[in-house]
């Protein structure tokens, strides 16, 4: 009587790697960037809940970007912390902002790498909020024309793609309008598509200084319970002309994440947020897990799940691991 021997195939790596279903690729990863306007360009600020990463001053990033782009990292996201910040955002899409200025040196510094740029204003107004602010609350309607001018601002300094995150409702629609009008019609929006309020974004908060001064974001971020309710979000977002659909975490919502893929044939990102990082880390540091071989399963996962790319705050640390196997 003959069964199934599935142990066949897994007797030495070279037969491991000759059936492995799925790949994990340098190419895949994009690495966030923090860039800090401040007069020390040079300056490195460590972020204490996301060990291994900084804030940094624009020349001490164009460094940084040189250096992953030498060690095999094609792919980077930039979040501005301004010195000064507002209401309105302002400097969100400033034409001399801090995001503004640091893509453009990356881009004459670093030409081949692709540089995304995230689109939001909580980073840059005086409340911390995604949106304009009027009677209390986040204003939908008047925050798009402020959200379409940032990723103006951002590909005018040389962007290759723009990421709005904000979660307003009709944002890529906005922004596709505003690009194509200026000429930019080959220029790719990836959209947070489904961004759910989370509570792993807290480390991120104090990396780019964001978060909100009162209330929260759950009245326009998604509720961790829903899962038709981001296929909407998606579906909206591919009629209104996204390039590239995101869900933001990635191993919490991996089964929304599956569900999209199944639906949709747009390129599918997902972002590994810092709170699953800083998890990874802490657990690393104390020794209870191996950082790196948990960290490569993780991101495995998350593509085998269907991601075409992947942000993780290890894109650096990933790329060199893989290109030692």
């Amino acid at each position: 009587m003959s069964f199934f021997r599935g142990r066949r195939l897994r007797r030495t790596e070279a037969m491991r790697s000759l059936v492995r279903e799925t790949e994990l690729r340098p190419q895949d990863l994009i690495h966030p960037f923090f860039v800090l306007e401040d007069d020390d360009t040079q300056i490195r600020k460590p972020i204490a809940s996301m060990p291994g990463q900084s804030q940094l001053g624009l020349e001490a990033l164009v460094e940084d970007v040189r250096q992953a782009r030498a060690h095999g990292l094609s792919n980077i996201m930039l979040f501005g912390i301004p010195r000064h910040k507002d209401e309105r955002g302002s400097q969100a899409y400033a034409s001399d902002g801090i995001v503004q200025q640091a893509v453009t040196r990356i881009k004459e510094a670093v030409p081949d790498m692709m540089v995304i740029t995230d689109v939001c204003l909580c980073e840059y107004t005086s409340h911390g909020h995604c949106g304009l602010i009027a009677d209390g609350g986040v204003q939908n309607d008047p925050t798009l024309e402020l959200l379409a001018q940032t990723a103006l601002s951002h590909v005018r300094a040389g962007a290759d793609m723009v990421a709005p995150s904000d979660m307003m409702d009709g944002r890529v629609q906005a922004i596709r309008r505003a690009l194509d009008r200026e000429g930019f019609v080959d220029l790719p929006v990836m959209s947070y598509a489904v961004k759910y309020a989370s509570a792993f974004y807290g480390p991120f908060r104090d990396a780019a200084q964001s978060a909100p001064s009162f209330g929260d974001r759950k009245t326009y971020q998604m509720d961790p319970a829903n899962a038709l309710e981001g296929l909407r979000e998606a579906e909206a977002d591919v009629q209104e002309g996204a390039d590239i659909l995101m869900v933001k975490p990635a191993l919490p919502y991996l089964d929304v994440l599956r569900r999209i893929r199944d639906r949709h044939d747009l390129a599918l990102a997902a972002y590994h947020v810092s709170g699953e990082y800083a998890l990874i880390k802490a657990a690393g540091e104390k020794g209870w897990v191996d950082e790196r071989q948990v960290a490569l399963e993780s991101l495995t996962s998350i593509k085998r799940a269907g991601a075409s790319c992947i942000l993780t705050y290890f894109a650096r640390d990933a790329v060199q691991w893989l290109q030692e196997y």
